[in-house]
């Protein structure tokens, strides 16, 4: 079931992405199933793990560089799952009724499960590398949720800085991984964890624990790195509700939770994150005191109980782990209601700053009850759940077994702690519900819809009731999460109320005191409603992204500076520095020629060798005039094309000279917003340092292609692939079987990238795109070709398209070669007829083409994990029908049709985009070319 239970938000969110025209409501509900199903699948599953049950599931994904997509549920992971689909589901009903009729509830809702899938992967992964991919996956999603509202500054800055900050910290993840898996041999979790002493004993552990701790201080928003987490809360509330309470901002505890019997244990883990979550905990506390913004206050506190359980993680005693879980489950409560309220109260009153608010306990009634006893668990003040969790963390910081300087530094930590946390929530009430206000709203405050006040009335009766009764109430899920965990070392504890007078309970009371009078005396010495605190780590933070883009820039400028040229020049040095390195190296050393006596060449070889030679100092000799030299360059490809044909590689043939065909065709299209020539010739010196670069770049090439085909072939890779394509992959076309089956994984990524390049372009140009009825009208280049036969070609091409991808598996053709064939007539249209007449006639959306054969790519390839195989693994049904007989199929063929779809729709993007460019007034005036009445259509000047 655990794949299931990964696949339900997934699922979800292609589902709505995929409902057009479908009502919000009808989304909110897709939207809440995924969460539901997979509390129903978890509770079937939670008998097991309560009783000390480790539930497995493993399939092969890439063996061979380690990563086993294995997906693991403990005690640990069951905790995070049901915080993650819990609150989840309260968030996806609380978001229901807080988007506007004008917000875009579909693609939030998408983005919200794709995240919710991600945090559900990263807590069930079984292993590390799998766990570095979701990591990542969290970043990307969050920075989606957080840039929600893309159109507002503060959302945009907030997501990107988020995703600066995360997704460099999975970064030096990774890097930590890759070491412990060098240590370990395995990245399998069970490997990993029962290999701590082999981890803390290894030379590396130093540079391991540096690189994760990286990773878990970033995400979870520690000191010196917390400050993208108060710009985050642009999001929309339901976001930070779900993300900064329950889910991303705990992915680092949860990491560190995870790693906790490989990593913890040495001083160095000790001083390090303790101290981190120290500061942490009162910085986040101190500057909660002095926010404006009620989301502020809740992110500030969010940092300081962040830091409280980091550093009760670091404390690395039993209880102190059994603390840490206990306070993970309080704070994802109380904070997330909190949240929830914030967005009541913002959504009813139009504003979130404190200083305009007050007194909305008479006009909100039941959100303020509810928000107020939220903010007094927050406190930690008793019967509530915060309460609790907080008697233990004094308790511990109090037992200390360390240097007199630290045991001192920690238990003040926990007393501030205490007080800067009443004080905070103090403000946070009494500004908000109590006093006079509310000042300057302009709109009927009431109550919100009754639904939009139920999550936050669940989550504040669970804080009563754990505050109440822990132990019937958040016993069992505590042992079972600290068991996770610490495994037989659970050490035996009691959840009550009532432990006596004790020193916890006297701190927790002076807490509770000395919080009132700081606010009171905060409020009677200072204006608080006037103090400003900018925050440090976003100047730092703009400071170094604009260092790095001058850095870029002046970089840029000398390497790049949009010189062809220059390009062309810096790319031929470091091919031709790259291809003399190895004799360079060998140098001196004795060789041994080994001259294999190929076949000779026959006359057309020797045909086609002469016309390549011809067609290159062609263009040497007309390279001024553009159009001829590109003419004549495409005689370089078809003589190139001719000689695969020659030497009896029907598939490297069709795929050159349909690569040639839309590549010349490009360039007609670019000549039509370029000058007729050339520039004038360069100076002596340059022409001669161009010529010698030229030179040894193509005499390097030759000598190494003559090297190859002089040598005796070898019997190795070729042939092994050669023997296996029909038996193992059902195909007698090696070079399509290589293409989509032995390298399937490498032509995803390539198909990938050939899609993001696509998408590329169209963002670069579609400014610059003019509608299509006001596409300059006639043909780029004046072609002898008739309108009516290029529009035949079509239909005719399409058939052809077909048939080429059909037989791709057995015969020459395949997806790549049907989605350029099918491109080829349109081409033809768009530089015979010009742009405007194939627009009109043709609606292909190329965009959603791309996306969709990625897709069929990818589900392909996933389909095949459904049945124990690795990722991409092909599959063969012979099909027998009347008539027709036996039918191969292989499920290669709908990864092909991915690939058709990619190649077709991304070049057909390109192309659309380049005939439809418009033009610069200074690019007009260069060319000399438009008649008066296009250019006064063009550039609104009068004819």
């Amino acid at each position: 079931m655990l794949p299931l239970l990964l696949a339900l938000p997934f699922a979800a969110a292609l589902l709505i992405a995929l409902s057009r025209g479908a009502s919000r409501r009808t989304i909110a509900w897709l939207a809440a199933a995924a969460p539901l199903l997979g509390l129903a699948l978890l509770a079937w599953l939670t008998p097991t793990v309560m009783a000390g049950g480790i539930l497995q599931s493993s399939r092969p994904w890439i063996e061979s560089a380690g990563l086993l997509f294995t997906l693991r549920l403990d005690g640990l992971g069951w905790m995070f799952s049901l915080m993650v689909l819990a609150i989840g589901a309260l968030v996806v009903l609380y978001a229901h009724y807080y988007l506007g009729a004008e917000e875009k509830a579909r693609r939030f809702f998408c983005y919200l499960l794709l995240f919710m899938g991600a945090m559900l992967g990263m807590v069930l992964s079984g292993n590390l590398l799998l766990t570095v991919v979701f990591w990542e996956l969290t970043s990307i999603s969050s920075f989606l949720l957080i840039g929600f509202w893309f159109k507002r500054d503060d959302a945009r800055e907030g997501a990107r800085m988020a995703l600066t900050i995360t997704a460099a910290g999975g970064l030096a993840l990774l890097g930590g991984v890759v070491m412990i898996g060098r240590v370990v041999g395995s990245y399998e979790l069970d490997a990993v964890l029962a290999a701590g002493d082999a981890i803390r004993a290894h030379e590396f552990y130093p540079w391991i624990l540096g690189l994760v701790l990286a990773g878990v201080f970033t995400k979870s928003a520690q000191f010196p790195l917390h400050f993208w987490l108060p710009h985050a809360m642009a999001a929309p509330t339901p976001v930070s509700a779900y993300l900064h309470s329950a889910t991303m901002v705990k992915a680092g505890v949860f990491l560190l939770a995870r790693l906790h019997p490989a990593l913890a244990g040495t001083d160095l883990f000790f001083y390090v994150v303790s101290t981190v979550g120290a500061l942490t905990l009162l910085i986040g506390a101190w500057n909660a005191i002095f926010q404006h913004d009620l989301k502020g206050v809740l992110a500030y506190s969010t940092i300081s109980h962040l830091g409280l359980i980091t550093l009760l993680l670091g404390l690395s005693t039993p209880m102190a782990v059994v603390a840490a879980m206990f306070h993970i489950l309080n704070h994802a409560t109380f904070k997330a209601s909190l949240f929830m309220a914030a967005g009541i109260i913002d959504h009813e009153t139009g504003t979130r700053d404190m200083r305009r608010l007050g007194g909305l306990r008479r006009l909100l009634p039941y959100t303020s009850a509810l928000a107020i006893i939220a903010s007094l668990a927050m406190a930690g003040i008793p019967l509530l759940n915060g309460f609790l969790s907080k008697e233990m963390f004094f308790a511990q910081a109090l037992e200390i077994e360390a240097h007199e300087g630290m045991r001192i530094f920690i238990t003040v930590a926990a007393f501030l702690f205490a007080t800067f946390g009443v004080a905070y929530s103090l403000r946070f009430v009494h500004d908000t519900f109590l006093g006079r206000g509310p000042r300057a709203v302009d709109r009927e405050i009431h109550e919100p819809p009754r639904f939009m006040q139920v999550p936050v009335a669940i989550l504040v009766v669970a804080c009563v009731a754990v505050g109440v009764a822990p132990q019937w109430t958040i016993g069992p899920a505590l042992a079972t999460a600290a068991r996770g965990v610490l495994g037989d070392a659970l050490p035996e504890y009691s959840l009550a109320v009532w432990h006596g007078v004790n020193t916890p309970l006297l701190m927790s009371l002076g807490g509770v005191v000395c919080g009132v009078l700081l606010y009171l005396g905060l409020r009677r010495l200072l204006d608080l409603h006037a103090i400003v605190r900018h925050s440090q780590g976003r100047k730092l933070f703009h400071l170094n992204i604009e260092a790095l883009f001058r850095l870029g820039r002046r970089f840029t400028h000398t390497v790049a500076n949009g010189s062809m040229q220059r390009s062309l020049l810096w790319l031929l040095m470091v091919a031709i520095a790259a291809g003399a390195a190895p004799f360079v190296a060998a140098w001196g050393e004795p060789q041994q020629a080994t001259v294999f006596a190929g076949q000779p060449m026959v006359r057309l070889a020797w045909v086609l060798w002469w016309l390549l030679v011809c067609c290159a100092f062609a263009t040497l000799a007309l390279y001024r005039h553009r159009l001829l030299a590109v003419l004549v360059m495409g005689g370089c490809g078809l003589a190139v094309s001719m000689t695969f044909v020659a030497l009896s590689a029907p598939d490297l043939a069709l795929t050159q000279l349909l690569v040639e065909l839309v590549t010349v065709a490009l360039m007609l299209l670019g000549l039509h917003y370029l000058p007729k020539d050339s520039p004038p010739e360069r100076s002596m010196p340059r022409r001669l340092r161009d010529g010698a670069v030229a030179l040894a770049a193509g005499v390097g090439t030759a000598g190494l292609a003559w090297a190859m085909m002089t040598r005796p072939p070898v019997n190795g890779a070729a042939a092994e692939i050669t023997a296996r394509s029909l038996p193992e992959a059902w195909g007698t076309n090696v070079v399509n079987v290589i293409l989509v089956d032995f390298r399937g994984f490498d032509t995803f990524g390539e198909i990938t990238v050939f899609g993001i390049a696509g998408l590329v372009v169209h963002a670069m140009l579609r400014r610059a795109r003019m509608a299509p009825e006001k596409v300059m009208p006639g043909p780029p280049v004046k072609l002898p070709v008739p309108a009516d036969l290029a529009q035949m070609m079509f239909p005719l091409t399409l058939v052809v398209s077909i048939f080429l991808f059909l037989r791709g598996h057995n015969a020459p053709g395949g997806g790549f070669i049907a989605g350029l064939t099918l491109a080829v007539p349109l081409l033809i249209q768009y530089v015979i007829q010009g742009a405007a007449s194939v627009e009109s006639r043709f609606g292909f959306d190329y965009i959603r083409m791309i996306g969709i054969g990625l897709m069929v790519a990818l589900m392909t390839g996933a389909a095949a994990m459904l049945f124990d195989t690795p990722f991409l693994t092909s599959g063969h049904y012979d099909l027998e029908l009347p008539l027709l007989g036996t039918i191969p199929l292989a499920s290669a063929a709908a990864f092909d049709l991915g690939v058709y779809l990619v190649v077709f729709g991304s070049t057909m993007l390109i192309l659309s985009m380049m005939g439809t460019l418009k033009p610069s007034k200074k690019m007009i005036a260069h060319r000399g070319t438009i008649d008066p009445a296009t250019r006064s259509a063009i550039t609104g000047e009068a004819a």
